[in-house]
């Protein structure tokens, strides 16, 4: 396969090909093409295992892939596969990977918040210690995201007073501090009580309203039906459909999306 120019390229989007990984000697990605365009959100679907985390993982070299290529806004992102050198493959220019990163927000299913530091120091300290703002302008800034995942008031709490659903919010807004120009987000909702879901659906949705450039890894398929411009149903480490989203959900092709489609009704 050729490597694309710039003009084939979405502008400021994500594009991966052939991405292998194999984790505990499973094969988890086996050679996975995938295009992000600029303002598009991206919902990926999937039963448990078939890779869709591995894949969000890959996009920031979080898990750097065995083998395959990745561009970042037109850039292609250094790194050396397996069967390039005989052993693990490996970041070639970290400093390139810590500034693409600074550019992909991502949001883990699990909340990662510093327990000894308030939700405003929570957001603040990446842009402080990544992008080199000052305090000042960082705290400015991290209560404007705060304020924009609707926890004004919240600023001053440490997450052991937090709600899950308030915790997943300033993990959100702490994305959203960076300024990035892609958000991936890793089955934000899987580890909250059902109640508290909602909260945080609504504050994404609020995000996809505004043009965002978005890649969801989610099991809310209502959701990624209402807010995702495209969608993707990943099985045994393969995209194995994707589509725009209304013809996605309403007139699926695979018979394995149709059946996974059914029993999430």
């Amino acid at each position: 396969m050729h490597e694309p120019t710039v003009k084939e390229l979405p502008a400021h989007g994500v594009r991966a090909e052939r991405i292998e990984k194999r984790l505990g000697g499973n094969d988890v990605l086996r050679g996975v093409d995938l295009i992000v365009r600029t303002g598009e959100i991206l919902s990926i679907l999937g039963s448990s295992g078939s890779g869709k985390s591995t894949l969000l993982r890959c996009l920031n070299l979080l898990t750097v892939p065995d083998s395959g290529d990745i561009w970042v806004h037109g850039e292609k992102l250094a790194i050396r596969s397996e069967s390039q050198h005989g052993g693990q493959a490996e970041i070639l220019d970290h400093r390139q990977v810590r500034r693409v990163r600074a550019s992909m927000g991502m949001v883990f299913q699990s909340f990662n918040l510093w327990p000894h530091m308030t939700a405003l120091e929570n957001v603040t300290e990446g842009p402080v210690l990544v992008k080199g703002i000052r305090r000042n302008a960082a705290a400015d800034l991290g209560r404007h995201y705060l304020a924009k995942v609707g926890l004004s008031d919240k600023a001053g709490a440490y997450p052991r007073h937090l709600s899950g659903g308030q915790q997943q919010r300033v993990a959100i807004a702490r994305a959203l501090a960076m300024e990035p120009r892609v958000l991936l987000f890793d089955e934000p909702t899987s580890a909250l009580d059902p109640e508290l879901v909602g909260e945080v659906l609504r504050v994404m949705a609020t995000l996809a309203d505004e043009g965002r450039t978005m890649v969801i890894v989610t099991h809310e398929l209502a959701f990624a039906r209402e807010v995702s411009t495209r969608a993707a149903f990943m099985h045994r480490g393969l995209i194995e459909e994707e589509s725009p989203s209304q013809k996605f959900f309403s007139s699926p092709v695979s018979g394995r999306l149709r059946s996974f489609l059914a029993s999430h009704r």
